[in-house]
């Protein structure tokens, strides 16, 4: 069910979404400065590819201070966008009982998005 789940999403924006992720981690790991928020954009490229049958769970290494500032940033300079938009399309896609389980994805893609550092994707 999932292999389904995951064909349909990409043949409707998923794919396209995740190019924009991997497009964005591209850009930000030009810079030094840019390379951890780069691969976080890759982290949610990867989930935003396949999201049906992984799920996001906190990491249990500790990282120290470094993972709460880096997500302070990256909440400031985009993040809290691309959760809402996360947000306003799982509502969406929610209306309807057919875009429930795409609905439910949108959603679990809020919490990876909105603060990614300290979490990773493991499969179910």
């Amino acid at each position: 069910m999932n292999a389904i789940g995951n064909v349909i999403w990409l043949i409707f924006g998923g794919f396209i979404s995740a190019m924009g992720y991997f497009f964005g981690g591209i850009v930000l790991c030009i810079s030094i400065i840019g390379i951890p928020f780069g691969f976080q954009c890759f982290k949610i490229g990867f989930m935003v590819l396949l999201p049906f049958g992984s799920k996001v769970v906190s990491n249990s290494s500790s990282t120290g201070c470094l993972s709460v500032i880096f997500n302070i940033i990256w909440l400031f300079s985009g993040g809290l966008y691309t959760a809402l938009t996360h947000v306003v399309f799982g509502f969406l896609l929610s209306l309807t009982i057919i875009g429930l389980p795409w609905g439910r994805q949108h959603f679990k893609l809020v919490e990876l998005s909105l603060m990614p550092f300290g979490k990773r994707i493991v499969a179910t």
